[in-house]
């Protein structure tokens, strides 16, 4: 178990890696002390009287208790009359929210906003969308003044980097069994420390591999690959090179400056092969850097793709490269790049034994200082919905033209399951795993810095550096990110006897 700087009780467990932070818990009030009031006196007894005179008679209703109660009655009449005034104004009071979002436009989040308010006449949503340069930072630093959203989007591996940000799921909205039932398992996982939620996801996406349906068909290839066995057997057929560059390249694999999403696919590599990925050391994990590297290494047999070709996705999308991993959002570059590219996406290639997707998606919070958390929540909980998510689905899906944010909702599944391009994440969705090498969350965090550490390890291969001592180095870097963020003791292990 770790501690984190803060000191906690309750631990949360990373995605895939079985490293914990720990989460502030609130503190259970403390049991209110039992005081005794002593009377003051003992109960004395009729001292003797010198008198003769009879004693008088008290009246049982003196006329201050009478005077005492009438004003009473005066004050509880009063109070009665002001709850009855102030609470109707409270009740018709309208209360509205700020939303933070990052992809959505007005044209297709609007409609989803006026549904909603349809429904709820006393809460309006004010939707600002924000750009994702240096946005962890200022969602932050805004909720820090008191000025942050009351909802907002995150990455599914930032919680151990905003968790104190991060309100708690009410039980009213969803309990831990019903989220679990309702959404995949790296969901779960990635969200979800005991029985407290900090979030609910409005997609789920990830890698999935895009085939240039006319490069596949005059190479005499009728299917895409579901193995790397099978992947591997194609790239000589489609591989066409021209002196140090290539006309054609088989796949886009190797690099690190041209290959987008290149720490996605290679985590999922290392997971595929049964690498530790939190501290990815020895044979399985040297295995799986060579084996990304062998694309862009000159005279091996799988030598496909090196750093004169175009960027990935602007290569995949000119013809140039025939198939390339990627998540679903960059089919709307391609197309744009390309209206007339025949693609399609298939589920990601795997090896024989070890089903390993890759997970990375984004999640509606509400913000820990929100003063309308009821309010908040109500409003995410009809956004996660069926009825939301389907409408926000339909109305991306008129912007975009292609498709919407594939559903992460598992009874939503069969409804695209079978599209061409989001067909492929769902297919996948109950293998997917994810970890903090997820790229393009620009979260200058844990995400890029542990990226920059496995950019390092794959480009000293290639200046000659041991697949060992690159392994090392990265080891030790990642090491380093999860101290940082209280994810895992600096401190050495005891020693036991």
């Amino acid at each position: 178990m770790i501690t984190s700087p803060s000191g906690s009780e309750k631990s949360v467990p990373l995605p895939t890696s079985g490293i914990t932070f720990d989460v502030p818990e609130q503190q259970e009030a403390a049991t209110p002390e039992t005081i005794v009031i002593p009377s003051g006196q003992e109960e004395q007894k009729n001292p003797p009287s010198f008198s003769n005179a009879p004693p008088q008679q008290t009246n049982p209703w003196p006329k201050q208790i009478i005077i005492l109660l009438f004003l009473l009655l005066i004050l509880g009449g009063a109070l009665y009359v002001g709850r009855m005034i102030f609470g109707v104004t409270a009740e018709n009071k309208e209360t509205t929210i700020t939303y933070w979002g990052l992809w959505e436009s007005d044209a297709i989040i609007k409609p989803v906003i006026a549904a909603f308010e349809a429904k709820n006449p006393k809460i309006k949503i004010n939707y600002v969308k924000q750009s994702q340069t240096q946005y962890r930072e200022r969602l932050q630093a805004a909720i820090a003044r008191g000025e942050g959203p009351d909802v907002f989007r995150f990455h599914n591996t930032w919680v151990p980097m905003i968790h104190n940000e991060l309100s708690a799921v009410p039980e009213t909205v969803m309990s831990s069994s019903e989220f679990q039932n309702t959404f995949y398992p790296v969901a779960a996982n990635d969200l979800i420390a005991g029985t407290t939620i900090y979030g609910i996801p409005l997609e789920i996406d990830g890698l999935g591999l895009y085939y240039n349906e006319d490069l596949f068909a005059k190479a005499g290839i009728t299917a895409p690959p579901t193995t790397w066995e099978e992947l591997l057997n194609i790239v000589p057929k489609i591989t066409k090179a021209s002196g140090d560059t290539f006309i054609v390249s088989a796949i886009a694999l190797g690099t690190t400056t041209n290959v987008e999403h290149y720490s996605d696919i290679v985590a999922t590599m290392f997971m595929q092969n049964g690498a530790a990925i939190t501290a990815p050391k020895g044979a399985e994990a040297e295995q799986t850097l060579q084996f990304y590297r062998k694309f862009s290494t000159p005279n091996d047999p799988l030598y496909t793709w090196n750093e004169t070709m175009d960027n990935s996705i602007y290569a995949f999308a000119m013809g140039k490269v025939a198939m390339i991993l990627a998540p679903s959002w960059r089919a709307f570059d391609v197309v744009s790049m390309n209206p007339n590219l025949r693609f399609k996406i298939a589920p990601t290639p795997q090896l024989p034994g070890n089903i390993v997707n890759w997970a990375s998606y984004w999640v509606e919070g509400v913000s820990s200082q929100s003063k309308y958390q009821a309010q908040a929540w109500e409003f995410v909980k009809y956004l996660t919905s069926k009825e939301g998510a389907t409408l926000l689905y339909s109305e991306a899906q008129k912007a975009r033209k292609l498709f919407g944010e594939p559903y992460a909702r598992i009874d939503m599944a069969p409804s695209i399951k079978d599209d061409p391009y989001v067909g492929a994440y769902i297919k996948q969705a109950t293998g997917a795993r994810s970890f903090p090498l997820a790229s393009r969350t620009f979260d200058n965090g844990i995400n890029d810095k542990l990226i920059a550490y496995l950019m390092n390890a794959i480009n000293s291969l290639k200046t000659g550096s041991s697949p060992t001592d690159a392994l090392d180095t990265m080891s030790a870097g990642f090491k380093q990110v999860f101290v940082t963020y209280g994810l895992v003791s600096n401190a050495p292990a005891q020693q036991t006897q």
